[in-house]
């Protein structure tokens, strides 16, 4: 059953493999999924369940604009329930950049659950802090502001949403813009709130202080620079440093499906990872 009703939302979601330890893999940005799936099915044949979703707000779930806390403690939290469904105990966690995010999030809010963390393409410095807030928030409090709801629903991300779930249509337009605006804004107030790197919103003593297995896979854009994830590494105890042979490029953002060529690298390095720390 692709979906399953978490914290009130429908959330979009796929297994891959049948027995041993749990991955979740979590995609960057907002992007569906899908963008997870090659990889997922790839270590999941080395023995291993994997989970992937689409988080609530993004992909096939449900838009539900609302909620305590900070969005990505609501996502984090909803990961963390859906894995409990499938009646796992602990799991890892993984992702690249705001699945990286997500990840440790749930390792913060949910640090008993956590058997691991494989972070890709962590997100962090000046750049990323000067793009990613409009790209997350910004843009559709101004959608709001000028075209009400209906300005909201006509986005090219919302188009798309919209067009997987329809049902979540019905709902956004029931808002007042000013809540719409109200909730969009405490969220990006929540997502700039924090240190701009290595980690964004993550702080340093947060790092320093992880007392579980860490697998680090610098990323090679503007967004997501291998000095931020080398970074990322030093500060985490024990981190085991992953990187692929490739140099960063001046690009804002290089997409996920392009690192295609190194999935089977990651999936090997992936299964070795966990083999050695399933039964931390």
């Amino acid at each position: 059953m692709p979906y399953l009703n978490i914290h009130g939302a429908n959330i979009f979601h796929e297994v891959f493999g049948d027995s041993g330890p749990w991955l979740a893999l979590n995609s960057g940005g907002r992007h569906r999924y899908l963008e997870m799936a090659p990889l997922a099915q790839a270590v999941a044949a080395k023995g291993f369940r994997v989970l992937v979703h689409d988080r609530r707000n993004t992909g096939a779930s449900d838009i539900i604009i609302g909620g305590e806390g900070s969005e990505e403690d609501i996502w984090a939290d909803d990961l963390h329930a859906l894995l409990q469904h499938y009646g796992a105990e602990r799991a890892f966690l993984g992702g690249s950049s705001a699945g990286a995010r997500l990840s440790m999030t749930v390792q913060r809010r949910h640090p008993e659950f956590v058997l691991g963390l494989l972070l890709m393409r962590v997100t962090g410095g000046a750049f990323a802090a000067g793009r990613l807030p409009n790209t997350y928030y910004g843009q559709y409090i101004k959608a709001a502001h000028a075209g009400g709801m209906a300005g909201v629903c006509d986005t090219e991300p919302y188009r798309e949403r919209l067009a997987l779930n329809p049902s979540s249509r019905e709902r956004l337009m029931a808002m007042d813009p000013r809540d719409y605006m109200a909730v969009m804004g405490r969220w990006l107030a929540n997502f700039t709130s924090g240190p701009v790197g290595p980690v964004m919103g993550v702080p340093e003593d947060e790092l320093k202080s992880y007392r579980v297995p860490t697998l680090v896979v610098p990323g090679n854009d503007k967004t997501h620079s291998s000095v931020n994830g080398l970074a990322a590494a030093q500060l985490i105890p024990g981190a085991e440093l992953f990187r692929l042979p490739m140099e960063d490029q001046d690009v804002d953002l290089i997409a996920f499906p392009d690192w295609k060529p190194h999935y089977p690298a990651l999936a090997d390095k992936f299964a070795e990872f966990m083999r050695r720390h399933a039964k931390a």
